[in-house]
């Protein structure tokens, strides 16, 4: 396995990552057997997505900050 590959496997098995792909699948399991209607579905996933990916952004912006701020 080469070095790309393991930081990828390994940012993917952070909590907030676990949560989010066990979130759509489980709202998508309940969406398909008709227990969770369609707009429920596309509600709660924006909302999962919508975090998952604001948070991604926010640590991309910070990154750049903290390194900054340690080369001062």
């Amino acid at each position: 396995m080469n070095d790309n590959s393991k930081v990828t496997i390994q940012n993917l098995l952070t909590v907030k990552s676990i949560v989010t792909i066990l979130l759509t699948v489980i709202f998508s399991y309940l969406a398909i057997i008709g227990k969770v209607s369609g707009e429920q579905f596309l509600t709660i996933f924006s909302v999962v997505i919508a975090f998952y990916f604001g948070s991604q952004y926010q640590k991309g912006i910070q990154s750049p900050n903290k390194e900054v701020e340690n080369n001062e």
